[in-house]
């Protein structure tokens, strides 16, 4: 999957994701009329669907209630406050600080260079750890239960 992102301050979004959050760059293009685009790495790919319940659910626990916009981009970083920090010293607004969640994650809300909204999540627990939780497991795992 592929997120592609219209930046109209192009150089500030490509060091804000390449430079400071560390996502690298594996290619580049150039074209007519100034046409530039940088392709990020940003790993493995999940898409998330949350009902409207749960996106307030969410917003609850991470930003203390501001609404979130209809798409959000979330990143698993290694040490949520740090990354925070960083990414606050190179032009992100914090929404909201580094928060333990009830699924047993450290979250942290931003808005970002390209009119980007940020989630940055540090996992507290392995997934086979939360997988006995209740709430947690998949539409498989209700099945058979």
């Amino acid at each position: 999957m592929r997120l592609v992102v219209e930046a109209e301050d192009y150089e500030q979004a490509v060091h804000f994701f390449r430079d400071v959050l560390g996502l690298p760059e594996s290619m580049a293009f150039e074209g007519d009329g100034d046409a530039r685009v940088a392709i990020l790495d940003a790993g493995r790919a999940t898409l998330e669907i949350a009902n409207p319940a749960q996106k307030q659910m969410i917003d609850r626990v991470e930003a203390g209630g501001t609404p979130s916009p209809r798409i959000r981009v979330a990143f698993e970083v290694d040490d949520a406050a740090a990354v925070t920090d960083d990414l606050v010293g190179a032009g992100a607004t914090l929404i909201a600080s580094p928060t333990r969640t009830p699924w047993q994650s450290l979250n942290s809300r931003l808005d970002a260079p390209a009119g980007l909204q940020l989630t940055l999540f540090q996992e507290l627990q392995s997934a086979d750890e939360r997988s006995g939780q209740d709430g947690f497991g998949t539409a498989a795992d209700r099945a058979d239960g």
